[in-house]
């Protein structure tokens, strides 16, 4: 009787297993760079940073973080009512597909337009400021209406369009710059029709309003009127890119006057008449909105100021601001270019349903009260 070749099988074993270690190193290898490629070439909204991990988390119920921790220590137990441990089937649930089962607006935010406003922070709510009126931006022109203003804007038969060049104050160097990112947003009141934007009756009146007010008070400004709208359809670049092509109208402004300190943009909100009009004082104003991107490392020096600026307005002229917001994450710029300065801040005069009046009456309430903060800052300097 023969004895089965035992070296053989030892052998064979050996090598499917150094097979296998070869595989499997090679795998590794190829998951590590692919791993690497990924966190190295994506944009700041997808790499995985701190902030990253906070917004992925943040996904969870607060419940299960507290539970981890009165895992070691039962104390951290006692700030819950219910002591049940969640279902790890909910936990699984909410991490793979971002809804939570006792949120109903998460089944809901990412396929009802206009849904994803629930995702703002409302930092400091205004007089009936709720997140069913928040800010809203105005819609992208379509084609037709754009070329259709496109075509009013250059009435030359040679076609030769005329630059729009910054106005300023010649004798001083500028301190306060104000763009329009939006520069078409219009106010229905005044112009012909419903016309959300238009080319010619639109926020930049109020910006050279805004910047008349700031030099009653001997503050050198600049405006910008720039056809930000008009030079995204120049370049082919979608309406989603207009603070791409602001942020180059303020970084030239900010090489040529190094002076430059506060940056306001300024824009028209697209919620009605009832949530933008205000009666203080037996005059009707237009009521504002201070919108804070988040999506950059120091966006909290902005969100303070902000909030300085809405409570001394609040002290002034009660119920004119609707408040402080902090926007940011996918579907929206989340930055603003306010990563520029501390005092950079986008600014919502009104909304569609208002006149030059009742807007030009907030204008001059706000230069009033940023005035006083500028000149405050200023003298800290």
């Amino acid at each position: 009787m023969r004895r089965p070749n035992r070296q053989a099988h030892v052998f064979s074993l050996s090598k499917i297993n150094i097979q296998s270690f070869f595989m499997a190193g090679i795998a590794f290898i190829v998951m590590t760079f692919l791993i690497i490629a990924m966190l190295t070439t994506a944009d700041n909204h997808s790499r995985f940073s701190s902030s990253a991990l906070h917004d992925w988390t943040g996904q969870m119920q607060s419940d299960w973080f507290v539970h981890l921790l009165g895992a070691e220590n039962r104390y951290f137990l006692d700030a819950l009512e219910d002591y049940s441990t969640p279902s790890l089937t909910t936990a699984v649930l909410e991490l793979a597909t971002n809804m939570n089962l006792e949120d109903p607006r998460t089944f809901l935010g990412r396929e009802l337009p206009g849904f994803s406003g629930f995702d703002d922070t409302l930092v400091v709510a205004g007089q009936g400021t709720d997140f069913t009126n928040t800010s809203i931006e105005s819609a992208p022109p379509t084609e037709e209406v754009l070329r259709e203003q496109t075509g009013a804007d250059n009435p030359s038969e040679e076609g030769e369009q005329e630059e729009r060049s910054s106005t300023e104050m010649a004798d001083e160097e500028p301190i306060i710059h104000i763009s329009h990112a939006h520069n078409r947003e219009a106010f229905h009141p005044e112009v012909e029709g419903k016309e959300d934007l238009h080319p010619e009756e639109n926020i930049v009146k109020v910006g050279e309003y805004f910047a008349d007010a700031f030099r009653e008070y001997d503050l050198p400004v600049e405006v910008s009127d720039d056809d930000v709208t008009g030079m995204l359809d120049e370049r082919g670049w979608d309406y989603s890119r207009s603070y791409d092509l602001n942020r180059e109208i303020v970084e030239g402004a900010k090489e040529e006057h190094e002076e430059l300190e506060f940056f306001f943009d300024l824009h028209r909100d697209s919620v009605g008449r009832e949530h933008t009009a205000v009666t203080i004082n037996d005059e009707v104003y237009a009521r504002t909105f201070f919108v804070v991107g988040e999506d950059h490392a120091d966006y909290e020096q902005n969100l303070e100021v902000a909030t300085e600026i809405h409570n001394r307005m609040e002290d002034k002229w009660p119920g004119l601001s609707r408040g402080v917001l902090t926007r940011g994450g996918a579907g929206v710029d989340g930055i603003y270019n306010q990563d520029l300065s501390p005092g950079a801040m986008l600014i919502e005069f009104g909304g569609v349903d208002n006149t030059y009046e009742e807007v030009y009456r907030s204008a001059d309430a706000l230069a009033e009260v940023l005035q006083e903060y500028i000149y405050e800052e200023l003298e800290e300097e």
